[in-house]
C-alpha cells in the first residue's frame, strides 16, 4: 500500500493520545507516530497531556461509538435500526420501538462515557484551580475541559433529564455518587462553563485543527438558548459564531462527507478519527451504518437505515438526497462501486449514504468499511438554521429567510415560499430535517418543538419516552442515592 496523502498530520503520544489534524501536506516531515513531544510541539498549558486524554475518550467511549445514532436518530421518524431483524433485536425495541428499558446496554455504556469524560475534565480543571495558574496555556486548558463537560452535561440532560451535577475530583469511588439536580441547575453550569471557555479558546487552531475554539463554545451556547426558548439570546449568540468569518457552508456536498471534509471550512467540532498505513485511531461510528453484504458489499453492520417517510420528505431538486440515501438496486451516484444489490438480497431497501465511501478510499486504506471519517458533532449549517429559527421566533422574517436561503441555495434549491412566522416555522422544521437526516438531531429536535408525541406516536412513542430511564447500574451503584425518572 503506497504512503497516505490524506492532509493529516498526527501527534500521538505513548499514552494512545488524540489525533489532531492539519490541513498542510507535509507529514513525513512530522512527528512519528507513537513518539511523546517535546512541550513545545503540544502546544500551551500545562495540563496538556490530559487535555488530550479528554479527546482520546471522546472517540473511545459510547460517546463517540454507534450509541449516538441509537439515542439520536433511530428514535426518530428519519431512521429505522436496519441490519436483520434478529440483529440487535432487543436494541431495537428499546430504541425503534419506545419499549425503553433501564438495564439496555447501549443505555449504560452511553451514561458511563459520558461521565468518563466529565471526571476526566473535572481532573484537569480541579488541578489548574489547585494551582492557582492564570498564564494563557493553562487558561485554554481549563477552557477545553470546560467546553467538554459542558457538552457532556447537555447531552446528558436531554436524554435523561435531572442527572447528578459532579464537579469534583474522583479519588474515591464515593466521589462519583451524587443525587440528580434540577435541568435549570445543569443548565447553569453548562452556561458558565461555555461562557469561560469562549473567553480563553482560541477561534482557530492553526497547529492542531480538532481542538475545541471559541465558535465550539458559542455554538452549543447558542443552542442550549435555543432549547430554553431564550430566542434572542440564541440569536446573538449565532449570529456572533456567523460574524466571525471562520467558517462556511461546503460547497461540495460529497466533500462533507468525505475524508476530504474532516476538519474543513464547515466543521465547527468533529470527534476525530484517522487511519494511516499502520495505525487506525477509529471506532465502530461509520462501520456499523456500511451497507450490511456480502464479498465486496460486505461494508458494515448495516445500521441507522432511512426511512421510507424520510426518502419522501425531500423536495425535487434537493441535492442533499443523492447525498443522504443510497439505494439496494440502483448506482452508487458516482462513487466508485456500481449497482448496490436488491433487497433482498441486501436486508434494507435503503441505507446512510453518509456513512458511505469512495471506492477509491476503501482500496487505498484496505478496508471496506469506513474508519476514517470525522464523527461530525456541530456544523455551520447547524448555527445558521439556529439563526433562522431563532428570528423566526423574534419575528424577524427578512432574517429567517436570509439565514434559511442560504441552506436551500447550497442544496440547490430555490428561496423559501414561507409568507408569514406560522409558514416560517413549518419551513424551517423541513430544512433542519433535510439537512441533519441521520444525524442524531431528528429525535431532539421533535422534542424540544413539542412535535414528537404527535409525529412519533404511530411509532409507539408516548410523552414519557421523551427522557430515558436512569441506567439501573448508575442507580444500584449509588445505593439508593440516585432515583429513577419518573413512569419507569
Amino acid at each position: 500500500m503506497n504512503k497516505i496523502n490524506f492532509n493529516k498530520i498526527v501527534l500521538i503520544t505513548l499514552f494512545g493520545l488524540f489525533p489532531f489534524i492539519s490541513c498542510n501536506d507535509d507529514f513525513l516531515d512530522r512527528l512519528p507516530l507513537g513518539e511523546v513531544a517535546n512541550p513545545e510541539e503540544l502546544g500551551v498549558g500545562g495540563q496538556e497531556t490530559a487535555v488530550f486524554g479528554i479527546y482520546s475518550l471522546m472517540r473511545s467511549t459510547g460517546v463517540g461509538q454507534w450509541q449516538r445514532y441509537w439515542f439520536g436518530s433511530i428514535r426518530s421518524d428519519d431512521a429505522a435500526k436496519g441490519s436483520t431483524s434478529g440483529d440487535s433485536a432487543a436494541n431495537g425495541t428499546a430504541f425503534n420501538d419506545f419499549d425503553y428499558v433501564a438495564t439496555n446496554g447501549l443505555s449504560t455504556s452511553w451514561w458511563n462515557g459520558h461521565y468518563t469524560i466529565i471526571f476526566a475534565c473535572n481532573e484537569v480543571i480541579n488541578t489548574l484551580n489547585e494551582t492557582g495558574a492564570t498564564d494563557p496555556g493553562s487558561l485554554i486548558n481549563e477552557s477545553e475541559a470546560k467546553v467538554i463537560r459542558a457538552w457532556m452535561y447537555f447531552e446528558l440532560r436531554r436524554d435523561y433529564g435531572e442527572v447528578p451535577i459532579i464537579t469534583a475530583t474522583i479519588d474515591n469511588p464515593e466521589d462519583a455518587i451524587a443525587a440528580k439536580s434540577p435541568v435549570t441547575a445543569i443548565d447553569q453550569l453548562i452556561e458558565e462553563d461555555l461562557k469561560f471557555a469562549a473567553q480563553y479558546l482560541p477561534l482557530v487552531w492553526e497547529a492542531f485543527p480538532g481542538r475545541a475554539t471559541s465558535g465550539f463554545a458559542n455554538s452549543l451556547l447558542a443552542k442550549l438558548y435555543l432549547y430554553q426558548g431564550q430566542w434572542q439570546k440564541a440569536y446573538d449568540k449565532a449570529v456572533e459564531v456567523i460574524d466571525t468569518g471562520v467558517y462556511q457552508l461546503d460547497p461540495d456536498l460529497v466533500n462533507l462527507f468525505e475524508i476530504g471534509g474532516d476538519n474543513g471550512v464547515e466543521s465547527i467540532f468533529e470527534i476525530q478519527q484517522l487511519v494511516t498505513d499502520n495505525q487506525n485511531y477509529a471506532d465502530n461510528y461509520y462501520v456499523s451504518q456500511g451497507v450490511r453484504g456480502t464479498g465486496v458489499w460486505n461494508l458494515g453492520w448495516g445500521f441507522n437505515v432511512p426511512t421510507q417517510d424520510l426518502v419522501d420528505t425531500f423536495e425535487n431538486g434537493d441535492r442533499r438526497k443523492a447525498n443522504t440515501i443510497l439505494e439496494s438496486g440502483e448506482d452508487d451516484g458516482g462513487f466508485g462501486s456500481g449497482t448496490l444489490p436488491e433487497s433482498p438480497p441486501l436486508a434494507q431497501p435503503y441505507w446512510n449514504k453518509k456513512a458511505y465511501t469512495k471506492l477509491a478510499v476503501r482500496t487505498q486504506f484496505s478496508m471496506n468499511g469506513n474508519r476514517w471519517e470525522n464523527i461530525k458533532i456541530v456544523r455551520y449549517a447547524d448555527v445558521i438554521l439556529m439563526a433562522a429559527e431563532a428570528a423566526n421566533e423574534l419575528g424577524m422574517m427578512s432574517e429567517a429567510a436570509f439565514y434559511l436561503n442560504q441552506i436551500r441555495t447550497r442544496a440547490g434549491l430555490g428561496n423559501t415560499s414561507a409568507a408569514d412566522q406560522s409558514e416560517m416555522r413549518v419551513a424551517i422544521k423541513h430544512e433542519r430535517r433535510v439537512e441533519f437526516a441521520l444525524e442524531e438531531y431528528r429525535f431532539y429536535d421533535l422534542v424540544r418543538w413539542g412535535d414528537a408525541s404527535t409525529v412519533l406516536a404511530p411509532l409507539g412513542y408516548e410523552p414519557r419516552n421523551a427522557l430515558f430511564p436512569i441506567p439501573q447500574e448508575a442507580i444500584d451503584q449509588s445505593g439508593g442515592v440516585l432515583v429513577q425518572n419518573p413512569d419507569y
